[in-house]
């Protein structure tokens, strides 16, 4: 599927993934191939994003590796929309 993460400042990331887990306002929840469509406001935690990803140099102190092997973004709040396998976060 295909992810997008965007921020006030800047897009920190464009491309295929195979899993977006997020923190929702009910609790972390995971998204991948074919997921239902959804909307939903995030809280403060991390956006962890699975596949073979490549992250652009002025953006990557931004993230770090998860325990998991997974790319990690610490967000403070937004939102995320999927719909017909793209995701789009918008993360403060």
């Amino acid at each position: 599927m295909y992810l997008e993460i965007v921020s006030p400042e800047a897009t920190l990331f464009t491309g295929e993934v195979t899993s977006v887990t997020v923190p929702g306002i009910n609790g972390e929840f995971q998204m991948l191939q074919n997921h239902a469509p959804i909307l939903s406001l995030l809280q403060e935690g991390e956006v962890k994003v699975q596949g073979d990803i490549t992250i652009e140099e002025e953006v990557q102190d931004k993230f770090t590796k998860g325990a998991n092997g997974e790319t990690v973004l610490a967000i403070s709040s937004g939102t995320i929309e999927l719909k017909d396998n793209k995701v789009i976060v918008l993360a403060d």
